[in-house]
């Protein structure tokens, strides 16, 4: 995955040593953190494209985020799409997770998912859940599910 900052820039180096200089700049400034990982999806002619993010939340003192945004021809149906979300997610949230313990940082993994059985994406939920809380990670979907639904939303190109 290649990651970039919100301004566009390109991380110049693996996002585990990125993460873990932020973690350490954030907190030697004073500040408490915690992170949020999400990833949302499009459907356009041709493909599917999905951004990742990883939230950083400062304490009242507002944030920060990486993005990684890839592309595939894959066609998926609504639950795959879903799922193949939320194993992005956490596939970088477990890449990270032993930062996040080494530096008493809080993580959740947010789905893109829905609450409400009227929607569609709603199939998905209980194998999502299944799948993050097994990993032992805490979760949150729609209407809380802000990483995802929010910031990777409008991230996706």
């Amino acid at each position: 995955m290649l990651w970039h900052k919100f301004s566009g820039e390109p991380l110049r180096m693996p996002v585990k040593s990125a993460v873990e200089e932020a973690i350490i700049r954030e907190k030697n400034a004073g500040y408490k953190l915690k992170v949020c990982i999400g990833t949302d999806s499009q459907v356009r002619a041709g493909g599917t494209e999905f951004a990742t993010v990883i939230v950083f939340l400062r304490e009242k003192r507002g944030g920060f985020m990486f993005i990684s945004n890839e592309k595939t021809t894959q066609p998926y149906s609504i639950k795959e799409r879903m799922l193949v979300e939320v194993a992005r997610s956490i596939e970088i949230a477990f890449e990270l997770c032993d930062l996040f313990s080494k530096y008493d940082v809080d993580m959740e993994v947010h789905a893109d998912i829905n609450t409400n059985p009227q929607f569609k994406s709603n199939e998905a939920l209980r194998e999502a859940m299944g799948y993050i809380l097994g990993m032992g990670y805490a979760f949150k979907a729609k209407p809380d599910a802000f990483a995802s639904s929010c910031c990777a939303d409008k991230m996706v190109n």
